[in-house]
């Protein structure tokens, strides 16, 4: 079934639907800090400015969520063009960590930056609450995300998985992606926990 933006459809329970809700922007930063917070962390830490430097600059139009009544226990960001669910530009860092500080942490953000190329849609992260996990939750998100890709016209979906994720990389292959490049990236293991990362691809009308 086709969801459009601000709709939604029932999957055992748990709703899933386009679009941050208002008001869920801390409870969706949140979840995406306890999934990437160590990626993350060494540019935007300490955890709790970062989890407000990325409440304070979502897109909303730039994320599938899952909830179970009105909480969000899921949430799959994508990025269409030059915009991703994860926002905030030069200003914004420097803004929030100072110049000294911000400089540094932009290098950093810099490294884990994704670029669209056109007909694909890049993923942003999924992550889905501890709690909810084993509920298929993370699969309806994903075939949500490649409904998106459909109607604006993507021919592609691709998305990276870190070396130490071997769960969420299963759960691609399980909805149709395929590896692609792996880069080595042995420069940040200790600074942000892992040392490749692996490019995936699904077609989009795959599965």
């Amino acid at each position: 079934m086709t969801v459009h933006t601000g709709d939604g459809h029932d999957t055992g329970g748990i709703t899933v639907r386009r679009g941050v809700p208002a008001g869920a922007e801390p409870r969706v930063a949140e979840l995406y800090w306890e999934a990437f917070g160590r990626k993350l962390g060494a540019a935007l830490n300490p955890p709790d400015t970062g989890r407000r430097f990325i409440a304070s600059h979502l897109r909303h139009d730039r994320a599938v969520v899952a909830l179970a009544g009105d909480r969000v226990v899921g949430v799959a960001g994508f990025k269409l063009g030059d915009r991703g669910l994860t926002g905030g530009g030069a200003a914004d860092v420097l803004g929030t960590y100072g110049r000294v500080r911000g400089l540094p942490r932009l290098a950093l953000l810099a490294l884990l930056e994704r670029t669209a190329t056109p007909g694909q849609l890049v993923m942003d992260g999924i992550a889905v609450d501890a709690g909810h996990r084993g509920r298929g939750i993370g699969g309806a998100l994903l075939e949500e995300v490649a409904r998106v890709a459909a109607e604006n016209g993507c021919g592609q979906v691709r998305l990276d998985v870190i070396d130490v994720n071997p769960r969420a990389r299963a759960l691609y292959e399980r909805h149709g992606f395929a590896a692609g490049r792996t880069e080595q990236t042995p420069y940040l293991r200790r600074l942000m926990g892992f040392g490749a990362v692996t490019t995936m691809h699904r077609a989009v009308g795959d599965r």
